[in-house]
């Protein structure tokens, strides 16, 4: 039996090369795109219209860093730039209501104390609109009829809580509304007059208080357990404030689009979908009235509510150029933008004019992909051991028909979802001749409540049980061979990196973990301040710390704990400065692994946090991750040569494990 075994194994392992030496040589006529054309800077990115329609505004390198521009509607080829950042890329920008500044927040070296500024489009004077230090800015209002002012929320009085100030544009004025004692957030109408206080449960979930005369009420007019409270929440008020949206799944399993009567209480459902939650709407500039929902299963789609948008949807969807997103909208609602994804071509940007119903082409993201090998995403659905559904995205390598080595990517939160439509991620690790398969684990968002709370409590245990059924799958379906697949993430996919290499050690070939946390009692114990309302949400989905038992399982699923199982090569990428995943998540586990003479690589980025949002901190840490991934896997890799020299990247660890990095980590 012994024999037959090896012999056996013998086989697989040969027929395995045979695998990877085939899809090396479908590949071999395929060109190398380069690292810079998939992560650098978009040529443009994120137009918005102004509210009056005369300018746009839109995202775009400016000495090397994502700066805003302007230009008139009708000439956006005479866009100049607003802002000069020269570190920190500007990655979020609005209009004023007025039309007269583009607000943007930014944050320091990625310590996600988001302040907000604004810059005057006439004389392109900029100035900090929240001068305060170690403080994170939240919007809490806007309004279509008041354009001189908005609400924000600032936690500088008190870390945890945001209170909430009356933000004069024009002056700068700050006017205090509300004090925040203890209240997660707040809901304005129109009048921006704070209508709603929302109140974390010990249970995890929410209450809901209305906010009469600048008083929260003592008693909560509704509230929600903790398997509804990330599926339901207000989305917002009609412009006359009669009617309340929200997206709801109490009493249903997928979140429905529901319209509240606030004289009456009496509740409408406008929209709802069996396999999805309602992820969002189109809603009137002027009546605040949806005309379109979204749902998103396998892939986004817009439906419409009524007449109003009904052939616009339909115009759009006529064009064929890929799924489409409908941006910003003007106060006269005549124009639009809207933005094409076609998945095998980079994504384009264009301003629809509904009266003419027509398109004009405003910019390519990344023009220097058009005519790249890019290749298709297929959505798939993958039946995990248990029976439930896993909704995962499958790219392949140009060419490739049979097994290719694959990279199992992992999404982070983990409370959010992977979707369909161009990942750069995706296109670069196809192009290095690996398939990706990017999979919705149980406690994934979007797709019902039932499906995330299955993820409660099963960090390292059935969260990643679905990605070893996915690996299963993919196998069985010759995407893969079982010895050649990598699992790599971020955040949550880190954290599941170093769970597959220390739960399941013989699983994955190799793994790369980005800012993943390796001690889960740790990363409670670091969370930012401003995320205590969320707290006892973390402590029911994951383990109370404040417990012997919680304390216990929080120890029994972290890669931590089981640090001298790793025997598989292990990449590591870290912010210093990260809020969420304190740089100790990733030093321990080094340090564990050194103190057992297991090979690890570790860089740091001192400069960045959560994730690397400079781009030439992103191009040097995947540059290493290719030249990582190639002796692993068999795929090909862009040499290093000198992609780390413009990143701030401090080599810490196993620079001699990964070629061509030894001498560069040296300069």
């Amino acid at each position: 039996m012994r024999k037959l075994k090896m012999v056996l194994a013998a086989g697989a392992a040969l027929m395995a090369v045979q695998a990877t030496g085939a899809a090396a040589q479908a590949m071999a006529g395929v060109p190398l795109i380069e690292r810079a054309k998939l992560f650098g800077n978009p040529t443009k990115s994120a137009a918005k219209l102004s509210p009056d329609g005369k300018w746009i505004t839109f995202i775009a390198p400016r000495d090397g860093v994502m700066n805003v521009w302007v230009a008139p509607a009708d000439r956006p080829d005479d866009a100049k730039p607003l802002t000069a950042e020269k570190t920190r890329p500007i990655r979020q920008t609005f209009w004023s209501p007025d039309s007269k500044q583009v607000l943007f927040i930014n944050d320091k070296g990625g310590d996600e104390n988001f302040l907000l500024y604004g810059v005057d489009v006439a004389t392109g004077a900029q100035r900090s609109l929240t001068p305060f230090e170690k403080t994170r800015v939240q919007i809490v209002g806007t309004s279509e009829t008041i354009k001189d002012r908005i609400l924000v929320g600032v936690n500088n009085r008190d870390p945890r809580w945001h209170d909430v100030y009356s933000l004069n544009l024009a002056s700068g004025q700050l006017t205090k509304v509300m004090q925040n004692d203890g209240y997660a957030g707040f809901l304005a109408d129109d009048a921006l007059n704070l209508r709603i206080a929302t109140k974390a449960r010990p249970d995890g979930g929410n209450d809901y208080f209305r906010v009469v005369d600048g008083r929260v009420e003592a008693t909560p007019f509704t509230s929600n357990t903790l398997e509804d409270q990330l599926t339901t929440a207000p989305a917002g008020f009609t412009t006359d404030g009669k009617t309340l949206y929200w997206v709801d799944s109490r009493g249903r399993d997928t979140a429905a689009l529901i319209a509240q009567d606030m004289v009456t209480g009496n509740k409408t459902i406008v929209a709802q979908d069996p396999r999805a939650d309602i992820g969002g709407g189109l809603f009137n500039p002027t009546t605040g009235r949806i005309e379109a929902y979204s749902v998103n299963y396998l892939k986004n789609d817009y439906v419409p509510v009524g007449d109003a948008v009904k052939a616009d949807l339909a115009f759009l969807k006529s064009q064929n150029k890929g799924d489409f997103v409908v941006g910003s909208r003007t106060d006269a609602d005549d124009k639009w933008i809207v933005g094409f994804d076609p998945v095998t071509a980079p994504p384009a940007t264009y301003v629809y004019d509904r009266r003419a119903k027509s398109l004009k082409l405003l910019y390519v993201s990344r023009p220097e992909l058009a005519g790249a090998p890019l290749v298709p995403m297929q959505p798939v659905e993958i039946k995990a051991r248990d029976g439930l559904t896993l909704v995962s995205y499958l790219s392949r390598p140009k060419g490739v028909s049979g097994p290719a080595p694959m990279v199992l990517f992992v999404h982070g939160g983990p409370w959010a979802r992977d979707g369909y439509g161009f990942n750069g991620y995706h296109q670069w690790l196809a192009n290095r001749g690996y398939a990706v398969l990017s999979v919705n684990y149980r406690g994934s968002t979007g797709l019902g409540k039932k499906f995330t709370s299955a993820g409660d409590l099963q960090w390292g245990r059935k969260m990643h049980d679905d990605l070893i059924d996915a690996v299963d799958w993919a196998v069985k379906q010759g995407v893969t061979t079982r010895d050649k697949v990598a699992i790599m993430g971020g955040s949550y996919g880190g954290y599941a990196t170093l769970a597959g290499l220390t739960f399941t050690p013989d699983t994955f070939a190799c793994g790369v973990d980005i800012v993943g946390p390796s001690n889960l009692f740790t990363l409670l114990k670091t969370i930012p301040p401003y995320w205590e309302a969320g707290k006892q949400q973390f402590y029911k989905r994951m383990g109370d710390p404040t417990t012997p038992d919680g304390q216990a399982l929080l120890k029994e699923r972290s890669p931590l704990t089981f640090a001298d199982r790793i025997k598989k090569p292990l990449l590591i990428g870290q912010g210093a400065n990260d809020p969420r995943v304190n740089i100790a998540e990733s030093d321990q586990i080094v340090s564990a692994m050194k103190a057992k003479n297991i090979p690890v690589t570790y860089v740091v980025f001192p400069d960045e946090g959560h994730g690397f949002a400079r781009p030439v901190n992103n191009i040097a840490f995947n540059a290493v991750t290719e030249n990582f991934l190639a002796p692993c896997l068999g795929g090909r890799a862009e040499p290093i040569a000198d992609a780390m020299a413009g990143s701030t990247a401090q080599v810490r660890e196993g620079a001699g494990y990964v070629k061509g990095l030894t001498a560069t980590a040296a300069k």
